[in-house]
C-alpha cells in the first residue's frame, strides 16, 4: 500500500509561483507512473502532468511551458513547480500513483488509471 501526502499549496496572485510536494510512503522506484491531477469546484478531476519511470512526461496542454514535474528519488518525493499561475489554475491538487503505466499515451492523464491518491492540497490564484 502506497500512501501519498501533498503539501505546498496556498494562495498567490496571478503570475506567481508555487511548488507542490508529494511524499510517498515507499520507494518511488516501485511505482512506474506518478503525477498530479486537479479538481476545481463543480468540475471533473483532470490530469495535469504524469512522470513515467523511464523519465518521460505527459503534460496537459493547459500547463505546458508553465508547470514542471520533478522527482527526488532519495526523498521519495514528487514535485510540481508551477509558474505563471492563472486564476483558472485554482483547484485542489492531488498526487496520484500506479505501479504500472497505462498502455496508451492518451490514457496517462485519466484519473481512473491511478490507484493511489493523496488527500490534496489547495491552490488558489487571484487576479
Amino acid at each position: 500500500q502506497v500512501q501519498l501526502a501533498e503539501s505546498g499549496g496556498g494562495s498567490v496572485q496571478s503570475g506567481g509561483s508555487l511548488r507542490l510536494s508529494c511524499a510517498a510512503s515507499q520507494y518511488t522506484d516501485t511505482i512506474h507512473c506518478m503525477g498530479w491531477f486537479r479538481q476545481a469546484p463543480g468540475k471533473v478531476r483532470e490530469g495535469v502532468v504524469i512522470l513515467l519511470n523511464n523519465g518521460s512526461t505527459k503534460y496537459a496542454d493547459s500547463v505546458k511551458g508553465r508547470f514542471t514535474i520533478s522527482q527526488d528519488s532519495a526523498k521519495n518525493t514528487l514535485y510540481l513547480h508551477m509558474n505563471s499561475l492563472r486564476p483558472e489554475d485554482t483547484a485542489m491538487y492531488y498526487c496520484a500513483a500506479h505501479p504500472i503505466c497505462p498502455y496508451h499515451e492518451y490514457d496517462l492523464l485519466l484519473p481512473g488509471q491511478y490507484h493511489y491518491w493523496g488527500q490534496g492540497t489547495q491552490v488558489t490564484v487571484s487576479s
